[in-house]
């Protein structure tokens, strides 16, 4: 797992790293990665003040810029298969990402876009060779898009949006790329 988790970091920066003047001005620095912590005992990494969430992934916006995630998380979504920590990193980049773009690039829907950014990401890193996807991960993708999605109890209504809503978006990156996961705005 750890290894996977590696690559789709890894992967996904070499991505931003190639391919952000594609796209925008200025110059990408990469998130740091904080990296596993351990569920309702954690009391680091902090966010704003406040300990991580148990079974959670996040990115830190409040200055920090670092990207987390429960141990716990990654290790029963990497059970049912292995490119689901990929989505999940790449979902948290797309974060990042969110936080370095002019507000007028951010969606109203923050949670739909960045998964919009993690299929472009993920996509864009597979173009370039930096992440290899094997046959079954499309699936497996399908199956970890929908188990983060707000269709189960544990999840607050409307915090990512819907198994439909979240597939569409990330296919959405997948198939547009990232100018497809930008608002269209008059400047």
């Amino acid at each position: 797992m750890e290894q996977d988790i590696d690559a789709a970091a890894n992967g996904v920066d070499a991505y931003w790293k190639k391919h952000w003047n594609e796209f925008f001005t200025g110059s990408y620095s990469s998130p740091t990665i904080y990296g596993a912590y351990e569920g309702n005992s954690a009391v680091e990494p902090q966010c704003g003040g406040d300990p991580p969430l148990a079974n959670n992934a996040f990115y830190c916006r409040d200055g920090s810029d670092f990207i987390a995630w429960d141990t716990h998380l990654m290790e029963n979504g990497y059970a049912a298969g292995d490119v689901y920590v990929y989505f999940i990193i790449a979902h948290e980049w797309g974060h990042a990402v969110q936080q370095r773009l002019d507000v007028r690039l951010r969606d109203v829907s923050l949670e739909l876009q960045a998964d919009c950014i993690a299929g472009a990401e993920l996509n864009g890193a597979a173009q370039d060779g930096t992440i290899l996807f094997e046959e079954g991960d499309a699936d497996e993708l399908g199956q970890a898009i929908k188990s983060t999605a707000d269709d189960f109890p544990w999840n607050k209504e409307t915090d990512h949006g819907d198994v439909n809503q979240r597939i569409s978006y990330f296919n959405k990156g997948w198939q547009g790329g990232i100018t497809a996961c930008l608002p269209q705005y008059v400047s």
